[in-house]
C-alpha cells in the first residue's frame, strides 16, 4: 500500500519493539525495518527526492509474514511547502516498547499534515502554473495564511496557500481551493458526535472526550442533535409502504412520561420481516392518538388485499382505531398481556396452574383444541376468583381469534402476542435511557423515538414460523357470497 506523505531521512535502520496483536497471534517480536532508498525524478525540470519506507514482520521461528510498503515523497513538486524534518529512529529509541505505538501515530499524523500541504500546494499549481514561470492563467498566487483542517475529529494547524482570481472589470476575488474545503469538511466529526450523544454521552460530556475538537461546546452539540433528531423523523415517517404485501398490524404504547405516551405501529410483510411504521404521541392510548397513527399509515400507502390480522394489548381505543379504517379486520388479543392481568387478580399460589394452562391455549392447534383448553382455564378460575374469571370472558372472541383460521401453530409464537413490539420497546428504553425528562412543548420526544425506533429496528428477524405465513394469508382472504 503506498502513501504520498513527506520523510526526511537518509539512513537505513531497524527497530525491534514489541507488537501486542501479534503476540497474541504467538508472534513475541516485531521487527521494523526501515530502509531508506533515493530515487531522483523529473517533472517540468524540478528534482524531487522520494524515499521508501518498507515494513516487515516477522516471526521467531524464521516464517516471514506479508509485509507491506509505504512511500513517501518528501517536497512537493513545486517547491512551495517547507517540510518539517521527524527523526522516527531518535523519538523510538527515547521511549518504552508499550509507547511505541503512539509514537508511531504521531508520527503519522504529522505528516498526513504536510501531505495535505503537498495536496494544496498542487493544486495551486494547477491553478496558477509552476512558480516563477509566466501563465496565461486569471488565477494568480495570493500568499498565505494560517488554516486549520480535520484529521480524525480532531483539529490541526496548517499554512494554507492562498489564490486570487481576476475578473474582467479588473478587480479580484478569493478562490477557495477545493483540497481545503475537503480537508476542513466536519461530517466525520459530526457522525462521531452523533454517534457518542447516541451512546448516552451528554452535551456537556462530549468537549472532554473531544478537547482538541471544534464545535464540541455543549450549545453546538446541542444545535447538531436536534438537526439530526430531525432526519430521523424524516427517515422513519418517509418510509414507502405501498411496495409491500402486509399482512398483519401490531400496536401498542410505550409510557415516556407521566405526560406523554407514544403508540407505536408494527407491520409484518408477506415473508414475514418486520417493520416500525410509525408513531404517535399523546397523553395516553386515547382514541384520537390511535386514530391519528392508523390513519397515517393508511395515506402513506398501508393496505391489505385480504383481511387485516391484527395484534392488540386489549386497548379499546386500539381496536376501534383498526376497526374504522379496517372493518373486517381480525383481531387477536394478545394473551400475554391476559395472562398478566389475570395474575393481577389471584394469589400467588395459582399463579403457576394459570401459566401452564396459558402454555397450553398458545401451543395446541385449531379451534376445537383451543375451546377445550379454554373450558379449563373457565374451571379453574371460576371457583377461586370472580374477577379473573370476568377478565378471562372480557376480551370474548378476541382471545381466539387465531386458533378460528386454523393456521399451524408455528405462527403461535409471533402471532398470538405483542412480544414483537414488546422486544423492540425493551431496546428503545435502553437508549432512552439517559433522558431524565421529555418536554412537551418541543419534537424532543419524537426526535429521541426515532432514533431509538430505527436502531431497535436494524435487529430485527423474520418472526418464527414465517414459512407458514401463506396458509394465513390464505386464511385471511376475503369470500364473496355465491348466488343460486
Amino acid at each position: 500500500m503506498t502513501s504520498s506523505v513527506p520523510l526526511l531521512c537518509s539512513n537505513s535502520f531497524t527497530v525491534n519493539i514489541r507488537d501486542t496483536e501479534d503476540k497474541r497471534r504467538g508472534l513475541s517480536l516485531a521487527r521494523i525495518a526501515y530502509t531508506v532508498v533515493d530515487s531522483v525524478a523529473h517533472q517540468k525540470d524540478l528534482e524531487a527526492s522520494e524515499k521508501l519506507l518498507k515494513v516487515e514482520r516477522w516471526s521467531p521461528g524464521g516464517q516471514n509474514l506479508p509485509f507491506a510498503i509505504f512511500q513517501f515523497s518528501s517536497a512537493a513538486t513545486d517547491g512551495e511547502t517547507i517540510m518539517n524534518e521527524v527523526s522516527l529512529l531518535q523519538s523510538l529509541g527515547q521511549v518504552s516498547a508499550s509507547q511505541s505505538g503512539q509514537v508511531f501515530r504521531e508520527f503519522l499524523r504529522g505528516h498526513v499534515r504536510e501531505m495535505i500541504c503537498e495536496v494544496m500546494a498542487a493544486e495551486v499549481t494547477e491553478l496558477c502554473g509552476p512558480k516563477h514561470t509566466p501563465s496565461d492563467s486569471a488565477h494568480y498566487r495570493a500568499g498565505t495564511s494560517p488554516g486549520r483542517v480535520l484529521y480524525e475529529g480532531e483539529r490541526e494547524e496548517v499554512v494554507r496557500p492562498r489564490v486570487r482570481c481576476k475578473s474582467d472589470d479588473g478587480a479580484s476575488r478569493e478562490v477557495e481551493l477545493a483540497s481545503y474545503r475537503v480537508a476542513k469538511d466536519p461530517e466525520q466529526l459530526q457522525t462521531q458526535i452523533i454517534q457518542a450523544i447516541a451512546c448516552g454521552v451528554s452535551t456537556r460530556g462530549v468537549e472532554e472526550i473531544k478537547p482538541s475538537s471544534p464545535g464540541v461546546k455543549r450549545s453546538n452539540v446541542s444545535r447538531l442533535w436536534q438537526e439530526a433528531g430531525s432526519k430521523f423523523v424524516e427517515k422513519l415517517r418517509g418510509k414507502e409502504l405501498k411496495s409491500k404485501t402486509w399482512c398483519a398490524l401490531m400496536l401498542d404504547g410505550i409510557r415516556l412520561s407521566s405526560e406523554q405516551t407514544a403508540v407505536v405501529a408494527l407491520g409484518i410483510d408477506s415473508e414475514g420481516r418486520k417493520h416500525v411504521l410509525d408513531f404517535a404521541l399523546g397523553s395516553s392510548e386515547n382514541l384520537e392518538v390511535s386514530r391519528e397513527l392508523v390513519s397515517r399509515i393508511v395515506a402513506r400507502g398501508f393496505s391489505c388485499e385480504h383481511r387485516l390480522y391484527a395484534v392488540l394489548d386489549g386497548s379499546d381505543a386500539l381496536r376501534a382505531a383498526v376497526k374504522e379504517f379496517f372493518a373486517d379486520a381480525i383481531v387477536q388479543r394478545c394473551l400475554v398481556h391476559k395472562e398478566r392481568n389475570i395474575k393481577g387478580k389471584l394469589s400467588k399460589r395459582h399463579w403457576g396452574e394459570l401459566s401452564r394452562l396459558f402454555r397450553r391455549l398458545r401451543s395446541v392447534q385449531g379451534i376445537a383444541a383451543a375451546e377445550e383448553v379454554f373450558g379449563e382455564l373457565r374451571s379453574f378460575l371460576q371457583p377461586i376468583n370472580e374477577e379473573a374469571f370476568r377478565s378471562l370472558h372480557e376480551a370474548g372472541d378476541d382471545l381466539l381469534a387465531l386458533h378460528r383460521l386454523e393456521v399451524p401453530n408455528t405462527l403461535h409464537r409471533s402471532l398470538l402476542s405483542t412480544n414483537a413490539i414488546e422486544n423492540s420497546f425493551l431496546n428503545t428504553r435502553r437508549k432512552l435511557g439517559r433522558v431524565t425528562r421529555f418536554r412537551a412543548d418541543t419534537d424532543q420526544a419524537s426526535r429521541w423515538l426515532s432514533y431509538a425506533l430505527l436502531e431497535a429496528e436494524k435487529g430485527f428477524r423474520r418472526i418464527a414460523g414465517h414459512d407458514c405465513l401463506k396458509h394465513l394469508i390464505a386464511a385471511l382472504q376475503r369470500h364473496e357470497p355465491t348466488t343460486e
